[in-house]
């Protein structure tokens, strides 16, 4: 319906034409559609907040439809996708909130304050929850470490977490990081925060209350980061560096003074919503509030404390200006708020009312300078279905015969291929990361960077919380479906190795362009599998973050949607270590070997091939081996747990001999069970379903695995730091020294960095 109040074009504002609509990534049909719903042209700030609130980053247009797949529900879910963060209860009145979130484009262009601004914005999103952030975790794709703008972008995004986490004081517990020639131009930067709260704590990002104050709060408003959203929903191209300026410059310091505020700010009483400015500023803000309240607002932006002079609504409305928040506060508790925001240091500002009258108002002063109606601004965003095309090329590459590519003259001797793999950077150890990360501030982390799970203990309780960040892309990439429910099953897997039952996901959903066919197809058959994986593991989706035209010139990344996984461990006395902590203890397999061989990092780094089918992953085994592995930890007879993945079952004991560097033990393997199984595969295949404990009651182990149709079997038995890693398969024997696994697994990075310095 046609607004009543009279919207002129400001003075000194660009005429309305196609070249300026599409400058602002709009279609012609959705310029048509913005007509229909105004009943007259937009002005020029009009056109600004629709540009925004309707760019993929903010409206979700490809995904939404998709996204309805997603199992989403449980008796625990205490708040679902639709708030700045899921919530889920985890008994005794406490409640975790937490969400992952992509800050990709930002950080191609610029690594440190693109990586820096997504951790702060992530921990918006948790603390506006009415959740103490109590832990970080990322998940970061780069191209190849031999290229020096690479390493630039690596060496740029790890200072900028670790630097802005570091200030604000939240350890950054976990993560992961993959290295791929298809990230080359578009480095992925995922950011996860994990919160904790009292369940009455709970608040939501709802404006109501005719007549309630709207409040600015926090940092001034500036011209950084005009248009991020929609920059970061258009293909990255060589244009991209120009495009600095729209990435967002971050104050950790402030961040800290915004956190206590707005916590304490929550449990006054005195505000009844209060959201972050984020993607798209105070537009997506005020608009996604209102809407979820169903009322009518309007905001002066001359009221909005500003640091630089002159700026126009339209700059002040798409600032992406980090370290603000919006409140709705209670009418007649103003001073209460400001109160509060005064004790902290922070700016505070009235700057709009809740309204009864259906619409979203902008005003200058006394102009009107955008005018929506109703809610429409956000529900009349469209969606789209594109066509869903495979590419035949992928076909192809994921039916090849992999078993049929000769071995090199160097794989005779399997200690050198498992020397290869250890040193791939994907595989390596990522202590030079984490060393840059402080792990333990708040001294509740009990288990840090490195294993398969974080732990991080709950505060007053016998409780702890599993966390896990994880995907692999070129399994994605060659089969979509397939690969989604592994990154899935992966990421609970390693939350159980840390004795966690698996709980809910958020997620990242990293991928191309979506207009075009195979990557649409992409993007469906990854949702669906996500989908078949949450409901078969018990793991619903409590939201998460869709980053599209993650592509440049050279193409798009591997598809890549990142697992969020949280898991509750029920005792902290059932919280387990990755690597062997015993001499003498058994080591039991759960789970086979198998001949698969496809999308494997063995095929990728030693063949330079990337083909094949991933493995399979059953998901009903998946669910038994899990429930397996914590009744046989529950049951007090698991020393150690370490999922087996990338680089297979080879790759996977190395890890537990020697990634605990101030204790590693030597092991003795017998593998010659599988030897009717090409070598290779029973070394370095990628079989799913398969985690390395270690047990002095391996029995028992075996007896509760077979309880739940697992097989298990024991494979051989812990040595002293003094013994090699001894692996027999009934081929040619791999006995390699710890020396020289440390030296291929804790070094390959460090080195590679150092290249970096030494041209500098």
């Amino acid at each position: 319906m046609p607004t009543h109040t009279t919207v002129e074009p400001r003075p000194g504002d660009p005429a309305i034409t196609p070249a300026l609509i599409a400058e602002h990534g709009l279609t012609a049909e959705e310029h048509d559609r913005l007509v229909a719903m105004l009943c007259r042209e937009p002005t020029f700030t009009e056109l600004g907040i629709v540009s925004a609130l309707w760019s993929e980053h903010c409206s979700y247009k490809h995904s939404r439809p998709l996204l309805r797949n997603l199992p989403t529900k449980a008796p625990y879910v205490l708040q679902g996708p639709g708030e700045n963060a899921g919530v889920i209860s985890i008994g005794d009145g406490l409640a975790v909130a937490f969400k992952i979130e992509s800050h990709n484009h930002p950080s191609a262009v610029e690594p440190y304050q693109g990586a820096a601004t997504g951790v702060g914005g992530i921990l918006r999103d948790v603390f506006t929850m009415g959740a103490r952030p109590i832990a970080m975790l990322n998940s970061l794709r780069f191209g190849s470490l031999e290229s020096p703008r690479v390493r630039y972008l690596f060496g740029g995004v790890v200072k900028g977490i670790g630097d802005y986490g570091n200030c604000v004081g939240i350890p950054t517990v976990a993560g992961e990081v993959a290295f791929d020639p298809s990230y080359e131009g578009n480095p992925l930067v995922n950011a996860m925060c994990v919160g904790l709260m009292h369940e009455n704590e709970l608040i939501r990002a709802v404006a109501q209350g005719v007549g309630n104050p709207i409040i600015a709060v926090g940092a001034r408003t500036g011209r950084d980061g005009i248009h991020g959203a929609s920059f970061a929903s258009e293909d990255l191209s060589a244009q991209s560096e120009a495009k600095r300026p729209r990435v967002q410059v971050g104050d950790p310091f402030t961040e800290k003074l915004l956190l206590e505020a707005s916590l304490e700010l929550i449990r006054s009483g005195a505000i009844v919503a209060i959201q972050d400015m984020g993607a798209a500023g105070l537009t997506s803000s005020s608009a996604e509030m209102a809407a979820r309240g169903d009322v009518g607002i309007r905001i002066d932006t001359t009221l909005v404390p500003t640091r630089e002079s002159g700026m126009t609504p339209y700059e002040i409305l798409l600032s992406e200006s980090q370290e603000r928040m919006l409140v709705v506060a209670k009418r007649g508790r103003e001073a209460e708020v400001e109160r509060i925001l005064s004790k902290w240091d922070l700016t505070t500002a009235v700057i709009g009312e809740v309204i009864a009258e259906p619409v979203y108002r902008v005003t200058e002063g006394e102009r009107v300078v955008a005018e929506f109606p109703g809610t429409r601004l956000v529900t009349d965003c469209p969606t789209y279905t594109p066509d869903a095309v495979e590419s035949a090329a992928v076909a192809g590459l994921r039916l090849r015969d992999v078993s049929r590519i000769a071995e090199r003259p160097e794989e005779r001797d399997p200690a050198w291929t498992l020397e290869q793999l250890l040193s791939s950077p994907t595989i390596a150890s990522k202590t030079w990361v984490y060393r840059q990360y402080d792990t333990t501030v708040r001294t509740n982390t009990v288990i840090g960077p490195g294993g398969d799970a974080a732990v991080v203990r709950v505060r007053g309780t016998d409780r702890a919380l599993a966390l896990k960040t994880d995907c692999n892309g070129r399994y994605v990439y060659l089969d979509p479906r397939l690969g989604a429910q592994i990154a899935v099953c992966e990421a609970a897997r390693n939350v159980a190795c840390a004795g966690g039952r698996p709980m809910a996901i958020t997620n990242n959903l990293n991928f191309g362009n979506p207009r075009k066919p195979d990557v649409y197809y992409q993007l469906r058959e990854a949702v669906l599998g996500m989908g078949e994986a949450c409901t078969a593991l018990g793991t619903p989706v409590t939201g998460g973050n869709v980053s599209l035209y993650n592509e440049n010139p050279g193409g798009a990344v591997y598809p890549t949607p990142v697992i969020g996984m949280v898991g509750v461990i029920d005792s902290l006395v059932h919280i387990t270590a990755s690597a062997f902590q015993q001499e003498r203890d058994a080591i039991v397999l759960l789970g086979e070997p198998t001949a698969e061989l496809g999308a494997s990092e063995y095929l990728a780094r030693i063949h330079d091939v990337v083909a094949g089918a991933p493995p399979a992953c059953p998901l009903d085994r998946e669910r038994a081996l899990i429930d397996a592995l914590l009744e046989a930890i529950t049951s007090g007879v698991v020393r150690s747990a370490h999922d087996c993945s990338d680089g297979g079952l080879a790759v996977a004991l190395a890890e537990c001999c020697i990634m605990d560097r101030g204790a590693p033990h030597g092991a003795h393997v017998d593998l010659s069970a599988w030897r009717t199984l090409p070598q290779r595969a029973v070394l370095f295949g990628e079989a799913q379903g398969r985690v390395v404990v270690t047990s002095d009651s391996p029995d028992t182990v075996i007896t509760i695995a077979k309880g739940h149709g697992i097989p298990a079997r024991v494979v051989g038995h812990v040595r002293g730091a003094g013994s090699p890693l001894h692996i027999t398969t009934g081929g040619a024997p791999l006995e390699i020294s710890l020396a020289r696994l440390d030296d291929a697994y804790h070094e390959a990075i460090p080195r590679a960095m150092s290249r970096a310095v030494a041209s500098q």
